[in-house]
């Protein structure tokens, strides 16, 4: 391990301003190292791209740049064998680095920082990793919405009931249900995108705040880096951190979807319910009670939603009171990220198993749901307004059936059709077929609605669909410019 200086005072970049050193305590306050290691694949190739534009603009000389970024590339294969392992006294990623660079080539090392400050750097780090980590959530979702595709496939012509305040209101194609989370995961992938957009501006050659005096080529460092374009102001270049509250915001929304779904199949999963069978790959059984069985991947889902919400509103806190330019309070926004982005990588995994090994549908019990209520009474409705009755009349009719119903202790298809002539003469011997659950459902021809030919088609369209969204996840690799 890289160890520094035993005069503390005299180990410190920044040091020759003050006398003492710095208190130990503090000195641990004050460090970022245990968090912001993570970064350190994404600062030795900024600072490669940065010596590169150093040596391109004349600054500094070819043969330099060639060799900070060897021992660049020495201290990322020394970091991936286990080699490079900077502590406490190093105080950030960026100086551990630095520090790494002048042992391992000398008084050229401390040409790299010219043009340059930690502010700039860390920025310049910070939207290169989450960059990354957009791709990868993007990827993950891509992966997710096959898995639903694959079950909405097989389900077309399933019926589950549709519920609105959870309460039974009409049957729907399976299909149909889980392409709605098609649709929010859709949504995220283009929410991605679009943080991605913005992530993607490069802050390197700002400095602290106010840019450089050196004839630098911003737009070159940013070319090999894969960034699209410079940011505009040096003072927000430093400080700012929305693409970042953007990101909270997007995982957010994939999380909240994911609980949603997680919800649904812990319900589902119940006794009460019983519309699906949890496998043995995705759930746990109770310490003291032989026969339970726990879904505890969508249990955990659902509670882990809590923390990436609570990584948005911790950063917002952090941002509201900041005047420019950068202040250490910045220092506080890595680890909430950091953690969101594993966070909501987790838990897409675990859903996409969950939903390709750990859930089986129970068909027949899904089929006897759906003939056991009244989500049938508006399709009555339906019919008597295609029999000429304006539709509030047909309400108020239908709901005096179903109180009677209620009141004789059956169903709608339990009345005979002198009971339903009873009610009024229109109805005929079709309405048994009209408020059946198949016919319920198949009836429903509307664009986006759960007819069986109306999901046929949106399957296809969320299959063509998914089958374009490869093109725009392909992760960036920036060495492949340079």
């Amino acid at each position: 391990m890289f160890v520094a200086d035993s005069d503390s005072s005299a180990a410190k970049t920044w040091s020759q301003r003050f006398e003492g050193s710095l208190h130990p305590a503090i000195a641990q306050f004050n460090a970022s190292i245990g968090f912001d290691i993570r970064l350190l694949e994404y600062d030795l190739t900024g600072s490669q791209a940065h010596a590169r534009m150093l040596a391109h603009c004349g600054i500094i000389s070819a043969e330099e740049a060639d060799r900070i970024w060897a021992g660049l590339e020495q201290i990322r294969e020394q970091s991936r064998q286990g080699q490079f392992n900077p502590g406490v006294e190093d105080e950030d990623v960026h100086y551990a680095v630095e520090h790494r660079l002048v042992e391992l080539i000398g008084e050229t090392g401390k040409k790299l920082h010219t043009a340059r400050s930690r502010n700039d750097q860390v920025a310049t780090d910070l939207r290169l990793f989450l960059r990354d980590r957009i791709d990868r959530i993007a990827a993950f979702l891509h992966t997710f919405q096959a898995a639903l595709l694959e079950l909405a496939d097989s389900h077309v012509t399933t019926l589950i009931p549709g519920y609105t305040h959870l309460q039974r209101a009409q049957p729907v194609s399976l299909a149909h249900h889980l392409l709605a989370y098609f649709e929010m995961a859709q949504r995220d992938i283009e929410r991605l995108q679009d943080v991605r957009e913005r992530t993607n501006r490069c802050p390197l050659g700002s400095g602290a705040l106010a840019g450089t005096t050196f004839p630098i080529d911003r737009e070159f460092a940013a070319n090999l880096l894969g960034f699209e374009s410079v940011t505009a102001n040096s003072l927000d270049a430093v400080s700012d951190r929305d693409y970042v509250v953007e990101f909270h915001a997007a995982a957010s929304l994939i999380v909240m979807h994911l609980s949603r779904l997680s919800e649904e199949i812990v319900l589902w999963a119940s006794q009460e319910f019983s519309f699906v069978r949890l496998t043995d790959a995705c759930a746990t059984g109770s310490s003291l009670m032989p026969q339970k069985k726990n879904p505890d991947v969508p249990e955990l889902v659902r509670g882990k939603s809590g923390r990436v919400f609570g990584n948005l509103q911790g950063l917002l806190v952090t941002l509201k009171g900041l005047p420019l330019a950068y202040n250490k309070d910045l220092q506080e926004d890595k680890e909430g990220l950091f953690d969101s982005a594993d966070t909501v990588l987790a838990c897409l995994e675990a859903m996409t198993i969950l939903l390709r090994e750990g859930v089986e549908f129970r068909q027949q019990r899904l089929a006897a749901a759906v003939m056991e209520d009244f989500s049938n009474a508006t399709d009555v409705a339906d019919y008597l307004v295609r029999k000429g009755i304006p539709f509030r009349t047909a309400y108020q009719l239908v709901g005096k059936i179903v109180r009677t119903c209620l009141g004789n202790g059956k169903l709608l298809k339990d009345l005979s059709l002198e009971a339903w002539q009873a009610f009024d003469p229109v109805f005929e011997i079709d309405i048994y077929e009209a408020i059946a659950p198949e016919q319920v459902v198949s009836a429903r021809t509307s664009a986006g609605g759960t007819g069986f030919e109306a999901v046929r088609s949106a399957l296809q369209k969320a299959k063509a669909l998914h089958a374009q969204i490869p093109s725009i996840l392909s992760p960036h690799t920036p060495a492949a410019r340079w």
